[in-house]
């Protein structure tokens, strides 16, 4: 066998290629690299169809257009569809040369995701031989997506169903707490009740995910598991306190600190979002576009500055006696230019000179045109990401099992 030096020849559905072994070891083709790097003719005929030792050849019964858009990806860096070729097929001889979706151009990969999710039809890529405690890897896993995919399977689905049980749970008790009736000694009895039950879901939960975690450290750099950090801190920070300053001491009875530990339960609402696709959407699209955010904000602090100012002179600076007392300072306009470029409203300031009426009609104008400019980008850009996770849940919930994808 002559694979490790020399020249290779590839031949793909009848048409060769041929590369230098070193050409064949840089190439971004995991199976070829693979390829290269066995040691054995059994160890190549796993990969390949047939090797003839004397020619250096190897043998794929793929498709050899479809490797000829391959090869153009290696050498220039763009991978497109081969045309009149499905985009699925396409596909799945990408995942046999070791080539992802990642690396098709982003107008491919709308056609992909399409064809994927109008077909509910999925490709896995080869994996890589497991270690032999595989069937102890392949019930870890099981439980990992049961956990962090509600709808990989009907255990997941219930364990997502309890789990928004409890947040909503949570959330009516917060608001009936408020309540003037609610406060008596009973009903407050059964609301630490029900709340430490709450509680106690929501950390076993977490601490079950953390367990079974490939990675610690990315787990805790997660946003929706930080949300669940900021959620559930809070009672354990109440209950420290409780204990440590005792129910009646001063600081019980200012209940300040308590007050805003308790009111970031709110953060449990913010949990949904591991369940719900729409705010999974938002989070990835205010994510993304945070560069379009910030320009919206600096097209808001400018004419901000502008308007204000203006108004300023024109209600109050002009009459330092009689004029308009609302616009008495430039901060003070600063609300009026907020609440006109927004078209809110609230009717508690407004102009009341000529001139004045007209900045405040330039103002309102120029917000909508300036908040509209931004938007676009943003619409797109959630359209985008809803998109990618619906594609992305539906492949999680039409995918194989394990044992299968071999």
């Amino acid at each position: 066998m002559k694979s490790g030096s020399g020249l290779c020849t590839l031949n793909v559905g009848g048409r060769r290629f041929s590369f230098s072994a070193e050409l064949m070891k840089r190439l971004p083709l995991s199976r070829l690299s693979r390829l290269h790097r066995c040691v054995s003719e059994s160890e190549l005929l796993e990969l390949c169809d047939d090797y003839d030792r004397d020619r250096n050849e190897f043998f794929f019964d793929r498709h050899s257009e479809a490797f000829s858009f391959i090869m153009l990806y290696v050498q220039h860096g763009t991978l497109r569809f081969v045309p009149h070729m499905c985009e699925l097929s396409f596909y799945n001889e990408m995942l046999y040369w070791g080539l992802e979706s990642a690396d098709l151009q982003p107008c491919c990969q709308r056609r992909l995701d399409e064809r994927l999710s109008d077909c509910f039809v999925h490709f896995f890529p080869e994996e890589e031989p497991r270690d032999p405690e595989e069937p102890q890897g392949r019930w870890l896993e099981r439980m990992r997506r049961t956990f962090e995919e509600p709808t990989s399977s009907l255990a997941a689905q219930i364990l997502a169903s309890v789990s928004m049980l409890f947040v909503v749970i949570s959330m009516v008790m917060l608001c009936a707490s408020t309540l003037p009736d609610w406060k008596t000694t009973e009903t407050l009895d059964q609301h630490r009740i029900i709340e430490a039950v709450c509680i106690g879901w929501f950390t076993a939960e977490c601490l079950v995910r953390f367990l079974l975690s490939r990675d610690k450290c990315e787990f805790v750099r997660r946003p929706l598991n930080i949300i669940d950090l900021l959620a559930i801190t809070p009672y354990y920070v109440s209950v420290t306190m409780t204990v440590l300053t005792g129910e009646n001491s001063q600081l019980q009875r200012a209940g300040v600190t308590l007050r805003v530990l308790r009111i970031m339960r709110i953060f449990w609402v913010i949990k949904l979002a591991r369940h719900f696709m729409g705010l999974q959407t938002l989070g990835l699209t205010l994510r993304r576009c945070y560069r379009e955010m910030m320009m919206l904000l600096v097209f808001i602090c400018v004419a901000m500055a502008i308007f204000s100012a203006l108004a300023q002179l024109l209600e109050h600076g002009l009459d330092l006696e009689t004029g308009n007392q609302d616009y008495a300072s430039i901060p003070a306009a600063c609300w009026w230019v907020i609440i006109s470029m927004t078209t809110v409203g609230y009717g508690d300031m407004y102009p009341v000179t000529v001139a004045g009426r007209v900045l405040g009609g330039l103002c309102v104008v120029s917000g909508i045109v300036l908040l509209a400019l931004p938007i676009t980008f943003i619409y797109h850009s959630f359209i985008q990401c809803y998109h990618e996770l619906k594609v992305r849940s539906t492949r999680c919930t039409h995918s194989l099992p394990a044992e299968l994808i071999h």
